[in-house]
């Protein structure tokens, strides 16, 4: 049961990641999970942390209300954001678990980008950039940067695999709290979190995650997949 008293039963294990595992889930609690249902749940023990971190931009920004008043006020058929359908605390057997349930996605851009050589075409990449640039303007009007674009945070819709969506939030990072912009102070010494490859200039310079930095993130991922 989730902390708005929803009720979850968890099905097979079809991911797993740093944070713990992915299981298939439904509301139909009294039937097995089916194998094409359209919800998922994260899974980490309770004292581990990136499950967490994550979990603070969903129910911050990526609640379905949120997500539709959006897309009506730009006029958008759709926005990249995996919606948070709830979360909570279990216990199974003395052991207590932290949970998610959000979106199912497909496969990610990585392994697509694999399967062309490394590359994809120009429109593809055109198309991709426009829609990732979407989602970067609703998360940065939430308050948040993601910090960590790159092919395998792509994912392609469950439903819908000509639908992209902008994935795994766990180095998100809340650039301005209740509308107070963090302090922009250099620190070379300062390690970084996120993919190597795609590094900002802000990263290089000891800085937190931006607004910018996303931007240079993502201008580098296209590049790439050029």
């Amino acid at each position: 049961m989730d902390t708005e008293k929803k009720r979850w039963r968890l099905g097979k294990v079809i991911g797993q990641g740093g944070f713990g595992l992915i299981y298939l889930a439904s509301q139909e609690v009294g039937r097995a999970v089916a194998e094409d249902s359209d919800f998922v749940i994260k899974v980490e023990y309770q004292e581990n942390g990136p499950l967490f971190s994550e979990l603070k931009f969903y129910q911050r920004a990526a609640k379905s209300d949120s997500i539709q008043k959006w897309k009506r006020d730009r006029r958008l058929d759709f926005l990249g954001i995996p919606t948070y359908w709830g979360s909570g605390l279990a216990e199974y057997q003395d052991l207590r678990y932290r949970f998610m349930a959000m979106d199912r996605l497909g496969s990610d851009l990585q392994k697509i980008c694999e399967n062309g050589g490394g590359r994809l075409k120009k429109a593809t990449v055109l198309q991709l950039g426009q829609r990732l640039v979407d989602v970067l303007e609703y998360i940065h009007d939430n308050e948040y940067v993601h910090a960590d674009i790159k092919a395998a945070n792509v994912m392609l819709g469950y439903g819908d695999p000509e639908q992209v969506y902008l994935a795994d939030y766990g180095l998100s990072y809340r650039y301005c709290p209740d509308g107070v912009h963090k302090e922009y102070k250099e620190n070379p010494k300062k390690g970084h979190n996120g993919t190597m490859e795609y590094t900002s200039l802000d990263a290089h310079k000891g800085l937190g995650p931006s607004r910018r930095g996303d931007l240079q993130i993502l201008g580098f991922c296209l590049l790439h997949w050029l």
